[in-house]
Parts: C-alpha cells; sequence; structure tokens
C-alpha cells in the first residue's frame, strides 16, 4: 500500500519560521492515566525479563517525567526508555534503528505519542525540528520544523507547545495547525508550563522582560504579566488544573507560588541562603506540597498554604485567592515570623518541611509519588530514589527504594 502523501501546513502566516508537516493521521489515541500501564493500549511492547547485559551504560541526554509523575522517560544516545515511578520498573525500551542520540522527549501520559527532538554529538533527528512519534505505528507521523534549534515541547491532548530561544509555538495536534505565537525574552532553558485537565487551556512562559512572567488564559481570552523575580527565571512549574504556579530565578534562593488565575503573589518559601541552580519544581497533586531540587544535591519540600480547590476555575475570569492552613501544622514557618519587618527578611522566611540529601555533581529532577508524602527523584547519572517524608514531624525522609535505572539488571530487550 502506498505511504500517504505528505499534508503541508504554513504555521505562520507570514510565512517563514516554522513549518508543520502531516504525514498521515495516527489511530486514536490510547490514554492510560489511571496509574497503571497498559502494553496493549499503548503500544508499547511488553517487558522481556532476560535483558542481555550492556557492555557499558548509554548517555542520557533528557530525563522528564510525564504529566503525572507515574512514569519518567530518558533520552538516551541510541533511543529511549520509559520506567514506571512508583514502584520502579522498566515498562519499555525503544532502540532505533539509526543510531542517533535523542535530546528531549515529551510524554502525554501513558500514550502511544510521544515528540522527539534529536540532541548529543549524533543527533537522530536535526534539533529544529520536533518529530511526532506514534508508538503503534513505530514511525514518526508528522513533523515541525523552525529555524532554530527547539529547547522544550509540552504536549496536551488538544494541542503541541513548542518552545524556542525567543518564540513559543501552539499548534492544535489534530492538524498541526499553528493557533498562537508568543515572542519570549532569551529563554535558553525552554521554560513553559501548560495546564493539563483543564479546558480550556492555560499557559506560562517568560514574557519580555527578566524575571517577568506571562500567562495566557486561553478561556478568557486574556493575557497577564507578571514581575515574579528581579533576576531572570531559572524554572517554573504549573499544578495540572493551571491554578498554582511556582517560579525560581537564577539566584535560586527564593520559590514563590502564584495564583496563575490573577497573577497575585501568594506564598513564598526559601530554599537556603546561598546561590544555587534551580533544576526542577514540582507540586503534589493536591497542592499542598511542594518539591525543589538543585545543584547543592538537597531536595526540599515545603508546605503550601493555599487551598487550591477554593480558586476561580479557568472559565471564570472573576478569580478569588482563598488561603487556608495546611493540615501541615505550619511546619516550614520561622518562630521569627512575630518580628517580619523588623529583621531581615531571611530570619522570617517559610522554611523545607522534609529534606533528602544526594551527591552533589549531577542534576536531578524531582516529583511526587503516587502513594501519599513520597517523592520521586532521578538523575542524569542513573539514580533512581523513592522517599517518603513525616508530614508532622518533617525532616530527613526516608528512603524506600534505590536502583540505577541505567544498569543492565533494568534494561529490557530492544522493543
Amino acid at each position: 500500500m502506498a505511504s500517504p502523501t505528505p499534508l503541508t501546513f504554513s504555521a505562520c502566516s507570514s510565512a517563514s519560521s516554522s513549518s508543520a508537516t502531516l504525514y498521515s493521521i495516527p489511530p486514536d489515541t490510547d490514554c492510560v492515566s489511571d496509574g497503571s500501564f497498559s502494553s496493549a493500549a499503548a503500544g508499547f511492547a511488553p517487558p522481556v525479563e532476560d535483558a542481555a547485559p550492556t557492555a557499558e551504560d548509554p548517555s542520557v541526554y533528557h530525563l522528564s517525567f510525564n504529566q503525572d509523575c507515574g512514569c519518567f522517560v530518558a533520552g538516551l544516545d541510541n533511543g529511549f526508555r520509559i520506567y514506571n515511578t512508583d514502584p520502579f520498573k522498566a515498562l519499555f525500551r525503544r532502540d532505533m534503528d539509526s543510531c542517533g542520540g535523542i535530546g528531549l522527549v515529551a510524554m502525554l501520559f501513558r500514550c502511544n505519542v510521544l515528540c522527539f527532538v534529536g540532541g548529543g554529538p549524533e543527533p537522530l533527528y536535526p534539533a529544529n525540528k520536533v518529530m511526532i512519534w506514534d508508538d503503534h505505528l513505530s514511525r514518526c507521523f508528522g513533523e515541525l520544523s523552525f529555524r532554530s534549534e527547539v529547547r522544550n515541547v509540552k504536549i496536551r491532548r488538544d494541542k503541541i507547545i513548542v518552545v524556542l530561544a525567543q518564540k513559543v509555538f501552539v499548534y492544535n495536534f489534530v492538524d498541526l495547525r499553528l493557533v498562537h505565537q508568543i515572542e519570549t525574552a532569551l529563554n535558553s532553558k525552554g521554560l513553559c508550563e501548560v495546564s493539563h485537565t483543564s479546558s480550556p487551556m492555560l499557559l506560562a512562559c517568560p514574557g519580555l522582560q527578566k524575571g517577568q512572567i506571562r500567562i495566557e488564559n486561553y478561556g478568557s481570552k486574556k493575557t497577564k504579566f507578571v514581575m515574579a523575580h528581579d533576576s531572570r527565571l531559572a524554572c517554573m512549574s504549573m499544578t495540572q488544573d493551571g491554578r498554582l504556579l511556582a517560579t525560581a530565578s537564577s539566584k535560586g534562593t527564593l520559590v514563590r507560588v502564584f495564583n496563575a488565575l490573577d497573577g497575585s503573589l501568594l506564598q513564598e518559601v526559601r530554599r537556603g541562603a546561598d546561590r544555587a541552580e534551580i533544576y526542577s519544581l514540582a507540586f503534589s497533586s493536591d497542592a499542598h506540597w511542594l518539591a525543589v531540587s538543585s545543584d547543592k544535591g538537597t531536595i526540599h519540600v515545603f508546605s503550601l498554604k493555599v487551598d487550591s480547590g477554593s480558586l476561580a476555575t479557568l472559565s471564570n475570569d472573576r478569580s478569588q485567592v482563598v488561603s487556608a492552613p495546611n493540615p501541615s501544622n505550619g511546619l516550614g514557618i520561622s518562630s521569627l515570623s512575630i518580628l517580619k519587618g523588623v529583621l531581615p527578611k531571611y530570619f522570617s522566611s517559610e522554611w523545607s518541611v522534609a529534606q533528602f540529601r544526594l551527591p552533589e555533581g549531577s542534576e536531578y529532577l524531582v516529583g511526587f509519588g503516587q502513594q501519599k508524602n513520597t517523592v520521586i527523584i532521578i538523575g542524569l547519572n542513573g539514580s533512581f530514589y523513592r522517599c517518603e517524608f513525616d508530614s508532622v514531624k518533617g525532616g530527613e525522609m526516608t528512603q524506600l527504594e534505590h536502583h540505577n535505572y541505567l544498569s543492565a539488571d533494568n534494561f529490557l530487550k530492544p522493543g
């Protein structure tokens, strides 16, 4: 059967900075979002236990969680791997026929559709292209091409968002039609967050000024600009419903939590006094906790005092902020907070409730596990940790699991 004729869509009316090609409409996307992984439903090959040992560990070019942290994906020098997080389990391995690195992988919960960007010294795909892969078909069914390197990709069931160094493009998933283009300040990290469980979509990205956030509400069709930090933005995270947004700057000392619906500042927490590079921020599913990882090697968990369920819905432009105490008994608030305004701000800061210390020297990402009060930590060095924190007493977390996800014992035979 002859392959379908490619359908080409112009990505911008003025022509030129990007283009979209849809090779064929894929079959209906199968999603499993209840925390279980279905190889048949998702189109992934089932695990094979007798994995042959590898001579050496592959290079890791990319790590990321899926939307609910139930899985994580590693982009390697010859393909990608997907793992379950709670408990840890290798789910799927795909070694590409042609040798080449994958520098970015975007998952959509546990669906068969993923987005790839090439990476490493011998990239599988050009760094200026987003390849849309359907694992039912074991091939790409579409691509998005740009004039410069792709920095990040986000997927929703209805949209694909592509981030360049100074632009954000929003496409319809079904036909790859460009629906919105946003200009940003220099955004080398590809910072961008979108809501996933709400419709219409809410999107946050850097604005045009240093430290500024731009929030696009596609329900009210309004744009809000928030001066979040004096320094440039370094990291951000959004709750799945799009109501809360956490940001950190290049200083890495403070993390701020905003109402994403009206841009108001709800809470500020302190990671530490020394400068640090923030690698990741993550909200718990109930928005009671916020986790932070940095180059200092310590994972911090903070108690949030905001009840996101009481905030206005995305479709309602009248936003109201309601602060409510969390069942954490106020852990993390300095006993000197009554002197706020008299002593330096440092002494009245809100500090982390729980911590977990890691070896310095590698980049770690953090997310929350499926079980209550558990944290998942993954590192570019192949480390996987699952830890538990005491929501009442706080302090050092308890390690529940530790694995090297790159080891031969955790590899599957190629899919």
